[in-house]
């Protein structure tokens, strides 16, 4: 091999070396690291080194150096830093929806990012959430089908389940055909994360609306050899305002819904409906907005459950809605 491409290597290799295995207190000596280039079938003498050294650093490779009787290296330099990386090992432990074997390669990765060994001291600080974990292992390749099928403007296909008591699979299956699992075809938008749970956002050209799928009960996931239908509902959606206007992710017509609260449950509000959220004054105790809802039964047991805290006060057909259901749920405690 010529001398270039051999001195091409080691560069590389004495990067990826201590950028994977040092850090600020974890520096890495000399002849250490000559001793870890050897064992990659690189000779790498004292001088070459630092040599080596001093050519990464010109070309921007921030190599910081303890000069001693024999140098001390380390990198400090990372995409991530440790909080950053803390915060996404967190995220995967307690998403639900991401099955434990899943986890424990998925945070493997991450943790790396840190570094070998800071990867190891934030593997051992791991929290153990205690969450649920889904046991759909094909959810990777559903997430890389759908988002090959977003990029190329192409439909989806996939079978829906829920659960019954013993936590077996049950298939949607048509109307027409109680015996036949059902086959959707969707038109994909977006993927969103939301309270806990991977949902599939699109438009069902069988429904005429968009629609949501959690994508952990979705099974058989395949980008379809069709184009998507173009759809002004589409092209107009607001993600980011359709999200909040469900609860718990149930669909249903939309409406302008007008509420009178407690002070209190201010911050409920915007966590529910976002920061864009105007109120006005009912007294000193109460404040009144209106945002636009898609009512649900859902949506009618978020309201109900703050109680006197918050009360709907139109559409005249909402708030009917909710006295029938809360007079219903006091029937059955009769």
């Amino acid at each position: 091999m010529k001398e270039e491409n051999i001195k091409r290597i080691r560069l590389l290799r004495i990067w990826e070396i201590l950028k994977q295995e040092t850090d600020e207190e974890h520096p890495m000596g000399t002849p250490e690291l000559i001793k870890k280039l050897e064992a990659n079938g690189i000779e790498c003498d004292r001088r070459t080194l630092y040599g080596d050294i001093k050519v990464l650093n010109d070309f921007g490779y921030e190599i910081i150096c303890n000069r001693s009787t024999t140098n001390q290296y380390y990198v400090i330099d990372r995409t991530f830093d440790v909080p950053e990386i803390q915060i996404l090992m967190d995220a995967v432990q307690a998403a639900s929806f991401i099955t434990e074997k899943k986890t424990a390669e998925l945070v493997d990765k991450i943790a790396q990012l840190a570094g070998s060994q800071r990867g190891e001291v934030l593997k051992q600080n791991i929290v153990r959430f205690g969450t649920p974990k889904g046991n759909n292992e094909g959810i990777y390749y559903s997430v890389n089908e759908i988002s090959l099928a977003i990029n190329s403007g192409k439909k989806i296909g996939f079978y829906y389940f829920d659960y019954d008591t013993s936590h077996k699979r049950v298939y949607r299956v048509h109307h027409e055909e109680p015996h036949d699992r059902r086959w959707y075809e969707v038109n994909p938008v977006a993927t969103v994360f939301h309270d806990d749970k991977y949902y599939l956002f699109c438009y069902n050209d069988r429904h005429l609306k968009v629609v949501q799928y959690r994508i952990d009960k979705m099974e058989q996931v395949k980008m379809l050899d069709k184009d998507i239908t173009p759809c002004k509902e589409i092209e107009k959606l607001d993600l980011s305002k359709h999200k909040r206007s469900l609860v718990g992710m149930f669909g249903g017509e939309t409406e302008r819904v007008s509420f009178e609260a407690d002070k209190s449950v201010i911050d409920a509000i915007f966590d529910k409906f976002g920061e864009d959220v105007r109120f006005y004054s009912v007294n000193e105790e109460k404040i009144g907005f209106s945002v636009e809802v898609q009512v649900s039964k859902p949506f009618y047991s978020w309201v109900i459950g703050f109680g006197k805290s918050l009360k709907v006060i139109a559409p005249k057909n909402v708030v009917e809605d909710i006295k029938n259901l809360v007079q219903s749920a006091v029937e059955n405690y009769e």
